[in-house]
């Protein structure tokens, strides 16, 4: 297994390389600069050709992706073209730990609903349970983070006036970096944009359990650990439910990428200030180091996703090997 990850992350090194120099020359190519208008008002000629020769910008595109690559690897991300009083690793040291916080509570409410909700569904088959349980799925995987996030503000923070509509409520120091110190304004902060971003996943998850588990319950070797006269429970939860989230391991590839990409519009439409939200204003800002770096940072949690899913599948089945 150990010779398979290294050889995946040096694989990976590529893959990531090609990203960056793809975002890279795409935000070049965006019509507009950086520095084509103060406010509403346009940059006179003279001065942006002056800042334009201070970041680099004047040079040949090449050039200017090899002096950022260069920079790169020596750990530098970049300059901010516009707030010029911070680079772009005190932006990323900043919005980095509000992300993470955002999506590991999204993820966790939703292996939380999602598989009891799939496991309840399964074991009740046909019955009112599991119509239940499914239409929640459905429902749920139909309505877009950009619909439920407005209706959750509307409902729950401006009618019963219950949870705060905007703003994180944790601020650092974090322990370890990115973990929060939890209190009561922080869960309360969380409530609406972690149930925003987490029910969809929710239930994608609870409809692949319920089929994982109804497939595993099929098969002869539960037959015969019930013909042994292992309890119900332990049939069940030893040695159904770990081959049953086979499935659910194979879609955390693209879950990871479902929840950043969630991050994107929750944190916007919930104020907060992580790298989802500074991504789609380094769009209309034309913050070229800003967003290369911050597509840079989601290739790496995809690419770190992916190998996360393969590890899991040697765990959940030992017949499983890349060696």
């Amino acid at each position: 297994m150990t010779k398979y990850i290294i050889r995946r992350i040096l694989v990976s090194i590529p893959v990531v390389f090609l990203m960056v120099l793809a975002t890279f020359a795409l935000v070049h190519a965006m019509p507009g600069g950086p520095f084509d208008a103060v406010g509403f008002r346009a940059m006179p000629e003279h001065m942006r050709v002056i800042m334009e020769r201070r970041y680099g910008l004047d040079k040949p595109l090449y050039e200017q992706f090899f002096l950022y690559f260069i920079n790169l690897l020596q750990g530098d991300l970049g300059p901010m073209l516009r707030l010029r009083s911070q680079s772009v690793n005190d932006v990323v040291a900043q919005t980095f730990p509000v992300s993470i916080q955002l999506g590991l509570l999204a993820v966790t409410l939703a292996f939380a609903i999602g598989v009891p909700a799939g496991i309840i569904a399964a074991l009740n088959h046909n019955t009112w349970l599991d119509y239940t349980a499914t239409f929640f799925a459905v429902f749920f995987v139909s309505i877009p983070n950009l619909v439920l996030g407005p209706l959750l503000i509307l409902i729950f923070g401006v009618y019963l006036d219950w949870f705060p509509i905007a703003f994180w409520g944790a601020d650092p120091p974090f322990i370890l970096g990115f973990l929060p110190r939890p209190n009561m304004e922080f869960w309360s902060h969380a409530a609406l944009p972690t149930f925003a971003l987490g029910t969809g996943i929710s239930a994608s998850i609870a409809r692949l359990t319920r089929a994982g588990l109804l497939e595993v319950l099929s098969e002869d070797y539960i037959r015969t650990a019930r013909a042994k006269g292992l309890r119900e429970q332990t049939v069940i939860l030893v040695h159904a439910l770990k081959n049953s989230l086979i499935p659910v391991a194979t879609i955390l590839g693209p879950l990871l990428a479902s929840v950043l990409t969630g991050t994107l519009i929750v944190e916007q439409i919930f104020a907060i200030n992580g790298m989802g939200r500074r991504f789609v204003s380094s769009i209309n800002e034309r913050e070229y180091f800003l967003l290369t770096s911050l597509t840079l940072i989601y290739g790496i949690m995809l690419v770190m996703g992916n190998l996360l899913v393969d590890i899991m599948y040697a765990w959940l089945d030992p017949r499983i090997r890349f060696d």
